[in-house]
């Protein structure tokens, strides 16, 4: 009876995920104690053999004190403030002088296949290759980390690839970031990927494809380097051909900050 129970287990879960539509409702079929638990524990699992090490001992130590400091409800409660606007979007493209370069990413697409972010002229020609695509002028990168602001994604990304659904120096990318340490797990993440939604092209035979990826991993450092807080809202970055910020936006789109990111972009694909 006991091994019945056990072989009935993975049968179980695996027929539970099949019937979700994208991986993002396993984020909010949860009680909010998990959710909560989850951010705080995300992937990461600290090496033991590290306890030696004064360094990474005092850098854990910061990391939880840091992620203690900032959890769900603040996020909650900064969204009912400001419904995700954390900040303005920039209203003219920042000076390349200024302009700091964009972490480096991998991402999975929904058949499993791998590339790391951002293409550019300087550092990921072989994820170009790769793609079989060139390396782009200008490349906007959508970032969500939880369901609800997929509309917040939309409101950019949907005018933008309307714009420049005819350019070929352009890369949309949609990046669902995914950091419970369940879901990161090698036999779930490969069954999620093949039941999420794959990339939505509006018109086939569009040059600009606007390409859903997913990242699994332990993304606490990456935020920290994009000052990112608020899991709860949407983040948009344009990159230049050599994979800096020159523009960035937050929230739900505003016709003011469309205008300005569709400028921008347009200055980036003239520069030569």
């Amino acid at each position: 009876m006991l091994s019945l129970k056990r072989l009935a287990r993975p049968s179980i879960m695996a027929s539970q995920l099949l019937r979700l539509k994208d991986h993002k409702e396993l984020f909010y079929d949860i009680p909010l104690s998990h959710h909560f638990l989850a951010q705080r524990t995300s992937t990461r699992s600290f090496d033991f053999y590290k306890l030696g090490s004064k360094e990474a001992v005092e850098k854990e130590r910061t990391r939880l004190a840091d992620e203690m400091n900032r959890g769900y409800f603040a996020d909650i409660s900064e969204l009912k403030k400001h419904g995700g606007k954390i900040a303005l979007a920039n209203k003219i493209i920042i000076p390349a002088m200024a302009a700091v370069k964009f972490p480096s990413l991998e991402v999975n697409y929904s058949d499993g296949k791998t590339v790391k972010l951002p293409i550019d002229s300087n550092g990921n020609e072989d994820a170009a290759d790769a793609d079989k695509s060139p390396i782009p002028k200008a490349s906007l990168i959508c970032i969500s980390f939880r369901a609800n602001s997929q509309s917040m994604i939309n409101s950019w990304s949907l005018p933008f690839l309307d714009a420049f659904r005819g350019s070929k120096d352009v890369n949309l990318y949609e990046i669902s970031f995914i950091d419970s340490w369940l879901l990161c797990r090698s036999p779930i993440k490969w069954l999620l990927l093949r039941i999420m939604k794959k990339s939505r092209d509006a018109g086939i035979n569009n040059a600009l494809k606007r390409q859903i990826v997913y990242s699994f991993a332990d993304h606490y450092y990456f935020r920290k380097e994009l000052k990112i807080l608020n899991l709860l809202t949407g983040y948009i970055f344009l990159l230049d051909k050599f994979g800096r910020i020159r523009w960035q936006g937050f929230g739900l789109a505003t016709e003011e900050e469309l205008a300005s990111l569709l400028s921008c972009t347009s200055l980036l694909l003239e520069d030569k």
